[in-house]
């Protein structure tokens, strides 16, 4: 079981999106997937057109993480019902609801029996090696507080997601260095997977120096292929769709370059969490 937080140090650079893009992918190869709504704003739940039905958050089940039956609780995507593989079977896509419940962990200061408590969660759903998924995507806040902390605990590796701009590529490089503070510290099996830029714009003389800058300053950290700004993005997360079963050549576009980068995050950080391990 393959566990990525997405993870971004500035808001508004489309991490969710780059999380729902990837769970898209996932769902269309067929991945056993597990998205985890750690942010508070729940937003990704919303955009995987989650119907619940009195289930726990993940909030509540981190607030006591040891009991937290998490297979009980998670809530199939809304994503399922329009979609079948080739041999007639629905694939699993489930999503473990945010809230804002959980805002309550997004503190500086939590320990690391705190900052455990999303890894006790996944550890105990999968303590005979039975759990469901091949791969768990945990949408982590806009913030290094304590939820951050927290899925970076429970998780093998990190994507980071920035704008080609100023201020995005700064907060990555400060991300970066946090993460090898963070492995040094808490979690030493914790690797980067990577760094997607994401809304680039090719037209921009801007958006090509800062990429030309990020590759500079990132190498072999800043994956292909970078994910270009959509139009209708807005348009496909607002009718809680996944992005390859959305018509038209844009979407198509787009659910080729997420395909890429999930293949991406998954080989690349292989071999990465290897050359670490060395």
């Amino acid at each position: 079981m393959q566990v990525v937080s997405i993870s971004s140090l500035k808001g508004g650079v489309g991490k969710t999106s780059v999380t729902l893009g990837l769970a898209s992918a996932a769902l269309a190869a067929g991945i056993p997937t597990l998205v985890i709504d750690l942010d508070p704003h729940a937003d990704a739940t919303t955009g995987l057109g989650v119907v619940p039905r009195g289930q726990l958050d993940i909030g509540q089940m981190i607030k006591n993480a040891r009991k937290a039956d998490l297979g009980a609780n998670v809530v199939p995507s809304g994503w399922l019902a329009a979609h079948k593989t080739d041999g007639g079977t629905v694939p699993t896509l489930d999503v473990a609801m945010g809230s804002a419940f959980s805002g309550i962990y997004d503190r500086p200061d939590l320990g690391k029996r705190d900052l455990r408590r999303l890894a006790t969660i996944l550890s105990n759903a999968d303590r005979d090696g039975s759990a469901p998924y091949q791969l768990v995507l945990i949408d982590c806040p806009p913030s290094l507080n304590g939820l951050t902390r927290m899925a970076w605990t429970a998780s093998s590796r990190v994507l980071l997601v920035a704008e080609p701009g100023l201020f995005s590529v700064a907060g990555t490089q400060r991300t970066v260095r946090a993460i090898e503070l963070f492995r040094t510290e808490f979690a030493p099996a914790l690797v980067p997977a990577g760094i997607v830029a994401n809304r680039v714009r090719s037209g921009s003389n801007e958006h090509a120096y800062r990429l030309a800058e990020m590759k500079t300053m990132f190498g072999d950290l800043l994956l292909s292929p970078t994910i270009p700004e959509q139009a209708n993005w807005q348009q496909i997360q607002g009718a809680a769709h996944p992005v390859h079963q959305w018509p038209g050549d844009s979407a198509k576009n787009a659910s080729a370059l997420f395909d890429r980068l999930l293949d991406s995050v998954l080989t690349q950080s292989a071999t990465r969490s290897r050359l670490y391990r060395g």
